[in-house]
């Protein structure tokens, strides 16, 4: 297109080195908000011979220690056990290319349905491979989803590309890496302050225990009966798939129940306030005196923190569960937490905010990648925002499992309903229609799991009210065959005969705890991978 014929004359005038050594034919991605360009090129070697390259262009606003990173990371770590290499790289002024081999590769959308069990397992086998060397390298990708490995089905190559999100272990063999973590310390303020998030019926609050704030609000989904669920998280003592539409695909929890933030937000949903026991003794308040509440319709956050900044950090607030602010909350500073990743694909510790983030949260990813493999369904998790992505967790996981699991990781999760984890066999099965029990009348319940929970069906009355409302909904109309996949005998390809080792691998990848959570060196060993030849 034109546009596109105008951006490859822009890369030639900004990088006019590169006019004399590729001939750049097509932009073939971006990156994540745009901080990159990937064109696809060809470079004429002195044999003769025309060499397919890939060229990244990093826009001039990223930060030099970013960038400088994300090549040391492709040059120390890259270019073995399908982790993508760096050729070359070109620099004029603030304009940055590094130069790739190029691996032409299919749309994980596109082939999802067609792969075999065999080919599934090879993929996922060959992403721990990938995995396993960048974090002997202390390196977290933070950004594992399939648009990010790539896979070439008739060469049977793949390669593990981007790292530009890429964060350093505290023992690092990635001196920059190292660098820019000591400068994201330096600049980051104290977590010692709420930070509240709402959206569609979830609401969280991020405080200390030491802090007696508890604030809470969420919003009702529409004038439907019960949407999500409320959730509220406190730090406790310890301290972009982007949207893709496909006309024979859908996401198991689609984005039409979480419109929070999106052009279907309905204005007129009324603000609901989340009643709960109190938590502290009215008599251990250190604040006697009354202190000014700021009602957010009425003044700017900017005016309110202005009038508050003259709060000591040892106040309590009196402002949990109404509609308002007031000056000592805002006075807080906010809590600062590593985020970056694409929706979907982030751990739980990364929804929560937990401060430690370790190479766990590439294996939470990989997992995630493992359950759309195993279910068909791409992609499977899909919300607004992190709290709605934990309470879609919750529905699979369990909200039991959830609160335990993040009281490891130092922080608190209250839920207001219980809900049952989910059998992964069953689930997937149903999903992807392999299972001889899509077909049972509304009224029975499938086999049960170790922990006696079952998987909730219409008609079956653990259904109600031990729901995430909608969510569950939205699930059960899957389970039940709408949007399950129809597969016939002679299409089947392995999908009828899945180990129970996998669910296993899948348990463990999708453990909630990060410090228990399977390594990509324990995947590798996995008795699911016991006879994969290389």
């Amino acid at each position: 297109t034109a546009g596109i014929k105008r951006d490859i004359e822009k890369l030639y005038e900004a990088v006019p080195q590169l006019v004399n050594v590729f001939k750049i034919k097509e932009k073939i991605g971006e990156g994540k908000c745009t901080f990159s360009s990937v064109y696809l090129a060809t470079a004429q070697l002195q044999t003769g011979y025309e060499e397919k390259v890939a060229l990244k262009h990093l826009i001039p606003t990223s930060h030099p220690l970013r960038i400088a990173a994300e090549l040391q990371c492709l040059t120390v770590a890259g270019g073995q056990d399908n982790v993508m290499g760096v050729k070359y790289c070109f620099r004029k002024n603030d304009h940055v290319v590094i130069v790739m081999p190029y691996l032409e590769h299919e749309s994980f959308l596109d082939i999802l349905n067609s792969l075999s069990f065999e080919e599934a397992r090879q993929y996922m086998f060959n992403l721990f491979r990938a995995l396993r060397r960048i974090h002997h390298f202390g390196i977290v990708h933070r950004d594992v989803k399939p648009s990010n490995f790539l896979y070439n089905r008739q060469l049977k190559e793949y390669a593990l590309v981007d790292f530009g999100l890429a964060q350093g272990t505290p023992d690092t063999k990635i001196e920059l890496l190292r660098a820019a973590r000591s400068e994201d310390q330096q600049g980051s303020c104290s977590q010692n302050n709420p930070t509240v998030a709402s959206g569609n019926g979830v609401s969280v609050s991020v405080t200390t225990p030491k802090q007696i704030v508890q604030q809470s609000a969420s919003k009702a989904a529409d004038k439907r009966p019960s949407s999500l669920s409320k959730i509220q998280i406190k730090q406790g003592r310890g301290g972009k798939e982007d949207s893709v539409h496909h006309s024979v695909q859908r996401s198991v929890f689609g984005e039409r129940n979480f419109n929070v933030y999106s052009s279907t937000y309905q204005e007129n949903s009324s603000t609901k306030l989340i009643k709960q026991s109190k938590m502290i003794d009215v008599s251990s308040r250190k604040l006697v005196t009354k202190k000014k509440i700021i009602p957010t319709k009425t003044a700017s956050n900017g005016a309110a923190r202005k009038a508050a900044s003259g709060c000591p950090s040892n106040l309590t607030c009196n402002c949990f569960a109404t509609d308002r602010v007031c000056s000592v909350c805002l006075s807080r500073c906010q809590q600062v937490a590593p985020r970056a990743g694409t929706p979907g694909f982030r751990a739980p510790e990364v929804l929560t905010k937990c401060p430690t983030q370790t190479t766990a949260i590439d294996m939470w990813s990989a997992g995630i990648i493992f359950l759309s493999l195993l279910s068909g369904r791409y992609p499977f998790y899909k919300a607004s925002d992190d709290l709605t992505a934990l309470a879609q967790i919750m529905t699979v996981r369990g909200s039991r499992e959830t609160i335990q699991a993040a009281k490891t990781f130092g922080k608190s999760v209250l839920c207001t309903q219980v809900v049952p984890a989910q059998n992964l066999r069953t689930l997937c099965e149903k999903l992807r229609g392999t299972n001889s029990s899509c077909k049972r009348s509304q009224g029975e319940v499938p086999g049960k799991f170790a922990n006696d929970s079952a998987l909730p069906l219409a008609g079956d009355k653990l259904c109600a009210p031990e729901t995430l409302g909608e969510q569950i909904q939205h699930l059960k109309s899957f389970q039940e065959g709408d949007g399950a996949l129809e597969m016939k005998g002679t299409d089947m390809k392995g999908w009828d005969q899945v180990p129970d080792e996998a669910y296993d691998l899948l348990d463990k990848l999708l453990d909630l705890n990060p410090a228990t959570r399977i390594t990509a060196r324990e995947a590798l060993l996995h008795p699911f991978f016991k006879d994969v030849k290389l």
